[in-house]
């Protein structure tokens, strides 16, 4: 029987045909050992931490392409391009999508991790910018250590638990030469008068009031009265160097009254020190009133009941005025001027009533 060509009924599928699975290879690779700059050789890019992230997450290529704003061609071949540079295959590619093996499982593990830490320093960048992290170095006088800095830090570091403050307590002439070496980056306290002014930025805050302090059981303690020069003039002193600004002042108030000076004079240029000898010793030193305040309701130490009250020149803020502050810099200073603003503005309005009262 002979069959027409019209009578042969041709089948045309009517599904569209499979698209062949990504970058079929047709060559076996050829694996190699990795040297450390591995990554360097085979050109890896942050592009390529972001699609294995993606398919990890996606598990088929033509999505982890789209939510890269990727072509999956393009996606394909740079996953390839890669596969053919290391030697090794680090997907199983199948017809339900892809799927990492073990190569491509610890390259996953270990995108994800760089591009944490990418997302994380972009954070911690951000938190520089903002002055809320970094590390900033001051330095400041006995009398702001307790009323300015340590209330200020406190409370910085509750609100910016990554910003790392160092503080030193000195003498002036040390602060100074600390700031000016760019050792610290800003101090409280007096500039000496070998410093060049023009080269500091400074603003006054404050005077510091000074007073005598001793162990607890001195027997200067027991004369009932207000102690003047003469009675401290025989008394063994812990005091800083001569020359230096407490020095100075103890000195000063003495001729002032007409008062032989301190000759029994232990010299040091350390609180710490001064604290210690006067707790064990029946010695005398001259302390910030602030300072003194906050350790002799503990016994350590007493405030001697001396006939007037004095205090030594004003102290201020400085930094240099050619070295910019790092914003974690410019934040805690920002915090030391709005305190004593705030300081200054309370004792003003202070002032009328205290002399009302006297």
């Amino acid at each position: 029987m002979k069959i027409g060509v019209c009578d042969i009924k041709c089948r045309i599928p009517t599904s569209p045909i499979p698209a062949p699975l990504p970058h079929r290879r047709h060559t076996p690779l050829t694996p190699q050992r990795f040297s450390p700059n591995w990554f360097q050789k085979a050109r890896l890019k942050l592009r390529h931490l972001q699609l294995f992230a993606a398919l990890d997450e996606h598990r088929n290529l033509h999505r982890a392409a789209a939510s890269l704003n990727m072509s999956q061609p393009a996606a394909s071949k740079l996953l390839g391009d890669l596969e053919e540079t290391l030697g090794i295959e680090l997907f199983d590619r199948h017809g339900r999508g892809i799927e990492p093996n073990w190569y491509g499982s610890l390259m996953i593990r270990h995108a994800r991790m760089i591009l944490s830490e990418l997302q994380e320093t972009g954070e911690e960048l951000n938190a520089l910018l903002a002055g809320h992290s970094g590390r900033v170095s001051i330095g400041t006088v006995m009398a702001p250590a307790v009323e300015l800095v340590v209330p200020v830090i406190s409370s910085l570091t509750r609100e910016h638990p990554n910003l790392k403050v160092a503080v030193a307590v000195e003498t002036s002439d040390v602060l100074a030469d600390r700031v000016h070496q760019g050792v610290m980056d800003f101090a409280i306290g007096r500039l000496p008068g070998h410093f060049d002014p023009t080269a500091f930025e400074y603003q006054e805050i404050s005077s510091e009031e000074l007073c005598f302090i001793c162990r607890e059981g001195n027997p200067l303690l027991q004369l009932g009265r207000p102690l003047t020069a003469a009675d401290l003039s025989d008394a063994t002193w812990i005091l800083q160097p001569v020359g230096t600004l407490l020095r100075d002042r103890v000195e000063a108030l003495f001729r002032a009254e007409g008062a032989r000076l301190p000759h029994r004079v232990i010299e040091s240029a350390s609180p710490v020190i001064s604290m210690a000898m006067v707790a064990e010793t029946e010695s005398i030193t001259v302390f910030a009133r602030a300072l003194a305040q906050v350790f002799s309701p503990s016994g350590c130490c007493a405030i001697m009941p001396f006939h007037k009250r004095f205090s030594v020149e004003p102290y201020g803020i400085f930094w240099l005025k050619d070295r910019p502050l790092s914003p974690g810099a410019r934040t805690v200073l920002s915090a030391v001027r709005a305190a004593s603003e705030l300081k200054m503005r309370l004792v003003a309005a202070a002032s009328p009533t205290t002399a009302a009262a006297q």
